[in-house]
This record gives C-alpha cells, structure tokens and sequence, in this order.
C-alpha cells in the first residue's frame, strides 16, 4: 500500500490554513452564533494535523476536550507532537471515519474540508450523527468550488483569460456523477442536513479576502504569494489525457492546460490580486426523536 496522500502534505495544509478564515469570525461563530458557554467534548472527523483544535480550543470555555481522527499515520503523529505540551485536553486516534464505531459522546462533531472527498458523504454524516449526545451540534466546514474559482481578481489580467468557469464547473459536475466525490458540496450540505433529519439548520460563509499587495509588508505579501501560487500543469500529453479520461473532450482540455499553464506562468510577485475562499459553514442540531429513518 502507497503513503496515504495527506501525509505528503502536511507543509501544504499548514500553509493553506490561513486562507480561509480571520480569527475573530472563528470567534464569533463559537461565542455568538453557536453560543458555547459550558465545557464541550468536540470530535474532529479528518482532523489532519489538528488544525481546528489548534483554532477552537483556545476560545471554548475551559475545561473542553478535542479529539480528533484521521487515517494519515504521520498527520496524527504531527498533531500528537504539536499538542504535547499543550495546555488542553486532546487527543488522536488513527482510524478511517468511513469504517470506524463512534461512541455516542461527543457534544460536538464537526468536519474541515473532508466531505468532499467522500464518496459516500451521507454516510458520514450519519455517522457524525451517532457521534454527538442529544441535541448535540454537526458543523462542516466545506467549499464550494466553482465559487471559489470565480472570487479571484487578478490586476490587469482577464478572469476569462485565466479562469475556464463553465469548463471547471463541468469538469467538477462530472467527477461527482462518476464518483461521488463533490468538490461543490458546500453549499448542498443544507440540503443533506435536512433530509436526515438536523434541526436549527444554518449555513454562512468564512469571511476572509486574501489581499496580495507587493507594496505593503513584503514578508506577509511573499507569504500569501507562496500560499497561493498556481503550480505548473505539467507535461502536456499526460495532463490533457487525464482530463479526457474525466470527461472532457480533447479540445476543451486542451483549451484548459492553456488557461492553467497562462496562469501559472502569468501570475507574479509584483502582482495585486485578491482572493476569497468564502467556505461554507452549515451547522444543525441532532435531536433523537426528529431523526428521520
């Protein structure tokens, strides 16, 4: 069995945190919108390396737990080392939440970009579900790609030139009807959480925009340029085929290995652009007796 792709990126997901949310609006969810005013015990499903305990235990009243489990080997082998000398109370567990039993214990279970690479996402919310105690709460924090795609603005650079909307959101449309797996799961999520059964069902957004501008401080702008920067598309031949086996005529992949390739090539340090992720935060409560069959 191959590594575990996750565990290949934990320089990646560390750096990428910091795109989508301000402190403050974490803050304000948990303080005034979910009102957590007593200590909770939060179950992260996917946890990676920690990142949500890293960002909530600090703000949840004192005495809250965090567990998290995740099926990357050296992600949790990371959050364990992070959380060592930590003043909370965490804890990590190697597992795989589509296989995995939970305890019915958890006043909180919650979710960060990891429905969307379920085939199966109902099933793990059922599973989240199971997890939490009466009138427990369900929170997921998921994109919604083709939004995401259409909040950059690069300064003296076409959007169409640089971005293939109708195209990427053909190309995501399709990867969800062959797999499952839905990168615009985000803002369906409402949806889902209604059909099985969730009350006090809300959905927001994160409310970061990423602001690039080489003319401020130049450490933070080389920072969110390293975070955001397109990779290279690669060799021609093996990225048009791998677009062409998901779906996509060979005109239209060829069309978008130009557009990425521009993109990469084109996009610069002394650039301006902006960018807004706007995650999509749906959160509802588990009540025994509403749940549907």
């Amino acid at each position: 069995m191959g590594q575990y792709y996750w565990d290949g990126k934990i320089d990646y997901l560390r750096r990428s945190t910091g795109l989508y949310y301000n402190d403050d609006y974490i803050e304000f969810l948990v303080k005034t919108v979910w009102r957590v005013d007593r200590p909770v015990h939060v179950m992260d499903f996917g946890c990676g390396f920690g990142h949500m305990g890293i960002r909530l235990l600090p703000l949840l009243p004192k005495g809250s737990k965090y567990t998290g489990v995740d099926v990357g080997e050296k992600l949790i082998e990371h959050a364990r080392e992070l959380f060592e000398d930590s003043p909370y109370e965490t804890e990590f567990i190697l597992g795989d939440i589509q296989t995995m039993v939970f305890e019915q214990k958890y006043d909180i279970a919650l979710c960060h970009a990891v429905m969307l690479h379920m085939p199966n996402p109902k099933d793990v919310l059922r599973k989240m579900m199971g997890s939490v105690i009466d009138h427990g709460k369900i929170v997921c924090f998921e994109p919604n790609w083709i939004a995401n795609m259409a909040s950059y603005h690069f300064e003296g650079m076409q959007q169409s030139s640089a971005i293939q909307l109708g195209l990427l959101q053909k190309l995501y449309e399709m990867d969800a009807n062959r797999s499952g797996k839905d990168g615009n799961i985000g803002f369906k999520l409402p949806v889902y959480f209604s059909q099985l059964g969730l009350t006090e069902i809300q959905c927001r957004m994160s409310d970061k925009v990423n602001f690039h501008d080489p003319l401020s401080d130049r450490e933070t702008a080389a920072k969110l340029f390293r975070d955001l920067q397109f990779d290279h598309p690669g060799e021609r031949e093996p990225f048009i085929q791998q677009l062409v086996e998901r779906g996509l005529s060979l005109e239209e992949a060829e069309s978008e290995y130009e557009t990425e390739m521009y993109l990469s090539q084109s996009l610069t340090e002394p650039m301006l652009f902006t960018y807004a992720p706007s995650m999509k935060i749906t959160f509802g409560t588990v009540i025994f007796s509403d749940h549907l069959d």
